[in-house]
């Protein structure tokens, strides 16, 4: 799988803090893949250049290692496929921690946490789903969650549901919404779009990107609704950044590098200027 584009490169040396790691424990260039499509997260600006929450995580997280960073793009199917074979050194593309994703790729610490919701249509007839607004946990409380689930399937019988290509959406609707109607799309604008039109009826996907969702369309024309859910195939409903499993190093001085932004604010005030609230790491 070929990488798309080089499309940013970061450059930083931090001498005013001490390292956190040693250089034997750390290449000085690291290359991090990006899906770069998913706003407010990371997405392309007229320029060319890309912007949004993770890309300002990477500039701070570089700083803090003394690393000079570069970013690029690929196709989210081919985000973890690229990493294997070496195309780039780590992932950071708001990918939650699964089973499956877990038997190929391991795992830095948390970053943020969110769960996944569901949006529609500011005219459709599923604005007012049972439960809007309440957080169910598939893992910790799976009997209110899979009574919350029956009473969604019946409310979208007849109805097509859109999620991301590869995304714990899909994962979601495939373990939960079987018998239901699933449309899969490369990428998450593509979902706004189809709500829009009328071609879907109703989005699934993390609930952090449905604030620009929904300044992207006219005003009312997109609406959060339902309930949220974390755990099961949802995993932890964390983000986490992927690396190959030998690449303990790396992991390590990542891990030490995001214990110290979750520790001292700086990921809470990113989380804030991108998504108008705090989803960062207290722990």
């Amino acid at each position: 799988m070929s990488v798309r584009a080089t499309c940013l490169l970061l450059p930083f040396l931090l001498l005013a803090s001490p390292p956190l790691a040693t250089a034997d424990d750390l290449p000085r260039h690291i290359t991090i893949g990006t899906e770069g499509t998913y706003p407010p997260w990371a997405f392309a600006k007229p320029d060319g250049s890309y912007a949004g929450y993770e890309m300002d995580l990477v500039k701070v997280l570089c700083q803090r290692m003394h690393a000079t960073c570069k970013v690029v793009t690929q196709d989210w199917n081919g985000l973890i496929p690229g990493l294997r074979v070496g195309q780039y050194d780590a992932i950071i593309a708001s990918m939650g921690v699964t089973e499956e994703r877990s038997k190929v790729v391991s795992f830095s610490h948390p970053y943020t946490r969110a769960p996944n919701g569901f949006l529609t249509s500011g005219t459709g007839s599923l604005t007012r789903l049972a439960h809007t607004g309440v957080p169910f946990d598939l893992t910790r409380g799976p009997q209110e969650a899979q009574a919350a689930l029956a009473e969604l399937k019946t409310a979208l019988a007849g109805k097509v549901i859109g999620v991301q290509t590869g995304s714990t959406a899909a994962g979601f609707a495939d373990a939960y919404l079987q018998g239901l109607k699933i449309m899969e799309y490369p990428s998450l604008d593509q979902l706004g779009l189809e709500l829009i039109a009328g071609r879907i009826d109703i989005a699934i996907a993390n609930v952090t990107t449905f604030g620009t969702m929904m300044e992207a369309a006219p005003k009312g024309a997109l609406v959060m609704t339902g309930p949220t859910f974390s755990g099961g195939v949802l995993g932890s409903n964390t983000t986490n950044i992927a690396f190959r499993p030998d690449d303990d190093a790396l992991r390590n001085a990542f891990d030490a590098a995001l214990t110290s932004v979750n520790r001292d604010g700086t990921n809470q005030a990113l989380s804030e200027k991108w998504f108008g609230t705090d989803i960062s790491i207290h722990e």
